[in-house]
């Protein structure tokens, strides 16, 4: 039994139509599977009590918030916490070169198109590992956590070996170490969704998942504002790492002290049976819906990525500096840190995601639009146009985040969250590597006006995020509407209203 929940559904020679109960459904099985599970009245925990309040124990575990009969414990902060440090550092790492491209090749002796393999390689290692990102978090978040952390640690500190060196550095060494640090964040990123599941309440996984999610974007908001005030020639290339790989150290050693599940589950929907690895994949792989909301996501964090990635090389050519590439960077994360945490909370109370998902990506495709023409803007203009669009476009994508990877959870349970969020997360590491190397392409040669400008690049990411603004705007149309109802919100709420009704 998986150590991250209570009960599983199917064996691997099992499908989803296979799993149906009597009562028609997978659904409907699920639920009543609920009622009988630890937390509920036929085997509840001490100290559980009813929808009125009244105990049947009064040995109620300390640090437990009562729902229900289910219970919510203070310590879920804990690994929480941990998992949002874990995702601010590993995006740190993976853009730890990126903000200062010309000092970096001119310390590893490399042009700048090489500097960005590093972040290229991150990104591909990320997804090559992602088959196993599944396996281990479906055993359990903590596993998880704790892979992320050993690999934190072993890759940072070999990235400062190679490049801690009299010659100027080894890339070689440099490289090994940052695709370690790719397959890091593969295991944090992937399980925020799979984490809260666990651990909270419908009333509180969106706002959980956004916390440790974004968490990953504003770690590469720090790398963005911080690493050019670090390096102000090649020389402090390594004295940069090594800074890095101390603050990972720090971050990463309390993982292997969070707990690893809750005593007794959060919520009915906790409990409900999970479709086995195998019967998930042959579930997703028919499901309309889960495709018209993952493939365009895949192809938003694609394109963050690669703008994330050569926001400096995109910016430089019309005169700004690194430091003003990297407060657009930030600017582009901070605020839509700021309006993701303004929007998950309402989002948790209202349960309006397909709302949200249509008013975030046409703003996502049209700021990516605008954006074309911005860093031209200087002589006019300053740094405002940049600025505003970074800031428009961070508002729409980080609001956009936690709520796509939580819907398609609802979408397709009771198909296993981890398997669903790796999915959607693997492929826009993918797409993000790709993007990077065909803008790379793109980029104008000495001869242009003004000489290295990637505004080729810029018009091949509008295109793209204008197509892919089409499929989630079809979402419940077409008769489908009965496709995109919210599945463990009406396990939660119909389980909670049988039992009180049994209590009347």
């Amino acid at each position: 039994m998986p150590s991250g929940g209570w009960t599983q559904l199917g064996d691997e020679k099992k499908t989803p139509d296979d799993a149906r109960g009597s009562s028609g459904s997978i659904e409907d099985m699920a639920i009543e599977l609920a009622e009988t599970m630890p937390g509920t009245k036929n085997g509840g925990p001490a100290g559980a009590v009813d929808a009125t309040g009244n105990s049947g124990d009064r040995n109620t575990t300390p640090g437990a918030t009562v729902v229900g009969e289910y219970k919510v414990y203070k310590r879920r902060w804990f690994g929480l916490v941990q998992l949002v440090l874990l995702n601010i550092i590993a995006s740190w790492n993976w853009l730890t070169f990126s903000p200062v491209t010309s000092h970096s090749a001119a310390y590893f002796g490399v042009d700048e198109t090489t500097v960005n393999w590093l972040s290229t390689a991150f990104m591909f290692g990320n997804a090559f590992v992602s088959p196993l990102v599944i396996y281990v978090l479906h055993l359990g978040p903590k596993l998880s956590i704790m892979t992320s952390a050993g690999l934190l640690l072993a890759g940072n500190w070999i990235r400062y070996a190679g490049s801690h060196s009299s010659s100027g550095g080894i890339l070689g060494v440099v490289m090994f170490g940052q695709i370690l640090t790719g397959f890091a964040q593969a295991f944090v990123l992937c399980a925020p969704t799979r984490y809260s599941d666990v651990w909270f309440t419908t009333r509180g996984r969106v706002g959980a998942t956004a916390l440790a999610s974004l968490a990953n974007p504003f770690g590469a908001a720090l790398g963005q504002l911080i690493i050019p005030f670090w390096v102000q020639s090649p020389s402090d290339i390594s004295r940069m790492v090594l800074y890095v790989s101390i603050i990972s150290t720090v971050c990463a050693l309390p993982s292997f002290f969070i707990p690893a599940k809750p005593p007794t589950p959060a919520a009915p929907s906790s409990t409900t049976p999970k479709l086995s690895l195998r019967a998930s994949v042959r579930a997703l792989a028919f499901r309309l819906e889960f495709w018209l909301l993952t493939i365009p996501f895949t192809i938003y964090v694609g394109l963050f990525n690669s703008v994330s990635t050569l926001l400096n090389q995109i910016m430089a050519p019309y005169g700004y500096s690194e430091e003003e590439s990297g407060i657009a960077g930030a600017l582009l994360i901070v605020v839509g840190l700021v309006t993701a945490a303004i929007t998950s909370p309402i989002i948790d109370r209202t349960k309006a995601f397909l709302t949200a998902v249509r008013v975030a990506v046409p703003i996502i495709g049209l700021s990516l639009l605008i954006f074309i023409w911005m860093p031209e803007t200087r002589p006019s203009g300053g740094v405002a146009g940049p600025y505003v669009t970074m800031a428009l476009l961070g508002a729409s994508a980080f609001s956009l985040v936690p709520v796509a990877v939580e819907f398609l959870v609802e979408l397709t349970h009771p198909v296993s969250p981890e398997v669903t969020s790796t999915v959607a997360w693997s492929g826009g590491q993918v797409l993000g590597g790709v993007f990077i190397v065909i803008s790379g392409a793109l980029k104008s040669g000495e001869g242009a006006d003004p000489p290295g400008n990637m505004k080729r690049a810029l018009v091949f990411s509008a295109v793209v995020a204008l197509v892919a603004m089409v499929p989630p705007l079809c979402l419940g149309l077409f008769g489908r509407g009965e496709r995109v109802r919210l599945k463990r919100v009406r396990i939660d709420l119909q389980v909670g209203e049988r039992e009180g009704q049994e209590g009347v």
